[in-house]
């Protein structure tokens, strides 16, 4: 009896480290594959409840630009509406209608802005709604291994700050602007321009998805049923608007949306490595754009446009198209969505720090939905720590402002070269997507 329980022994070990390498590789393709996303993300997302409750406990907050949004409007709530004499303690009133009424309802909440450690608390809740709503979009495509989320949540620093110590108004928009990225990948069209706009009157910087948004129209609906869309967008605009457009039109126009305004050398995070001179040039300015232009007409002529027909094709309504008309898919929403964002970003005039929240959420996505064989995961997961490096560098260098644009460029040419094609059969919902709902 003592030789057979000697047998067995050995045996029993053998079994057990079999049954941890089973266990080890169960969560192993817990990890990596896209399909778990959901019971990731539901850690992560509770992880994070913790870590900005620890952030606003034991990390002081920094006034940057909460006092001057709350003396902006304040000056509005006094019955101030000619935006040219909106101001706070950091210069004029530059942001559209939106964020006026946004932050008019966070001053009364923090008790005429005085309250700030509400305000970061309120913050925090419009972080972990972000991620949200983030969490959903990566769930549609399934692309990105659930292990990279670890990167999207707990790991940049730079991301709770823009939120929950500095009180920017950017986070607010891309939080609104991802509302409106759930609505269209659930068909609500109409609903989503909708808070697209909103989004757009919050801060500007949502323009960026506007190329795409209008190819993405254009194809559902054609030329013709695209525009009912658009005039959401610019009504929405106008209503918003309307007390100071009642006041001073030119005013309203000229400071909510001014698109030549100048940026300052020293707070630049993308091109430290030129010259002050340069970067102030108005023609460097005019080579951007022409850049920024350039490249979106390049992708969506030869990425963003997936049927068989030509570009001028898709200005037709989808009954009167040669090929059958397919609705477009949730990975086509959203690679047209974020790359039309993600150019706008590699050429734009100027990025601040604050600005990394643009783009920072959809970054695993425009990584991991290229299939060039060269970026396996760990050189992917290399690009983004270069990229959080980058941001987190105070003051910026020319060697981090270089590293981040040799960051976009690798990000930029995979989206080219690599980018699967995108499945035509996949539906936007589990819902009926022939039913539109309008």
């Amino acid at each position: 009896m003592l030789k057979a329980r000697a047998r067995a022994a050995p045996l029993g070990r053998a079994r057990g480290f079999t049954y941890l390498g089973m266990l080890w590789q169960e969560k192993r393709w817990l990890l990596f594959r896209p399909q778990y996303t959901l019971p990731v993300a539901a850690c992560l997302w509770l992880a994070e409840i913790w870590v900005n409750l620890w952030v606003i406990r034991k990390v002081p907050y920094t006034e940057i630009d909460w006092r001057a949004y709350m003396d902006e409007v304040e000056g509005v709530i006094n019955g101030t509406y000619d935006y040219t004499q909106l101001k706070g303690d950091t210069g004029p009133l530059v942001y559209p209608a939106g964020f006026v009424y946004i932050f008019a309802v966070l001053y009364y909440i923090t008790d005429h802005g005085v309250n700030i450690h509400l305000g970061q608390y309120i913050f925090a809740i419009f972080y972990l709604i972000t991620l949200l709503l983030v969490f959903r979009i990566y769930n549609h495509t399934k692309k990105v291994p659930p292990f990279v989320f670890f990167f999207m949540c707990c790991a940049s620093y730079r991301i709770h700050s823009i939120f929950i110590l500095r009180l920017f108004n950017d986070p607010v928009a891309m939080m609104i602007l991802y509302v409106a990225v759930n609505l269209f990948l659930s068909n609500h069209w109409s609903l989503g321009c909708c808070f697209f706009s909103l989004a757009v009157s919050v801060k500007m910087n949502i323009l960026l998805f506007a190329p795409g948004l209008l190819f993405l129209l254009i194809s559902e609906f054609g030329m013709l049923k695209a525009i009912p869309k658009l005039g959401i967008c610019a009504v929405l605009q106008v209503i918003l608007g309307l007390p100071f457009l009642m006041k001073n039109p030119v005013g309203y126009v000229a400071r909510a949306f001014d698109l030549g305004r100048q940026f300052l050398f020293k707070w630049t995070v993308n091109w430290r490595f030129l010259p002050e001179e340069i970067f102030l040039n108005r023609y460097f300015h005019l080579t951007l754009l022409v850049a920024h232009l350039s490249i979106l007409i390049l992708f969506a002529v030869y990425r963003w446009n997936k049927s068989e027909e030509q570009i001028f094709s898709l200005l037709k309504s989808p009954e009167a198209r040669k090929t059958q008309h397919q609705t477009v898919t949730a990975d086509q929403i959203i690679f047209v969505l974020f790359t039309s964002n993600f150019i706008g970003i590699c050429f734009s005039r100027s990025l601040h720090y604050q600005f990394y929240v643009w783009y920072f959420h959809t970054l695993p996505y425009l990584l991991w939905s290229t299939h060039v064989k060269k970026l396996a995961h760990l050189l992917k997961v290399l690009i983004l720590g270069l990229i959080e490096l980058s941001w987190n560098t105070y003051p910026s260098t020319v060697y981090s402002s270089i590293s981040l644009h040799v960051c976009h460029l690798i990000i930029l040419l995979s989206l080219w070269f690599g980018h699967a094609d995108l499945e035509k059969s996949a539906p936007t919902d589990d819902s009926d997507v022939a039913k539109k709902k309008n």
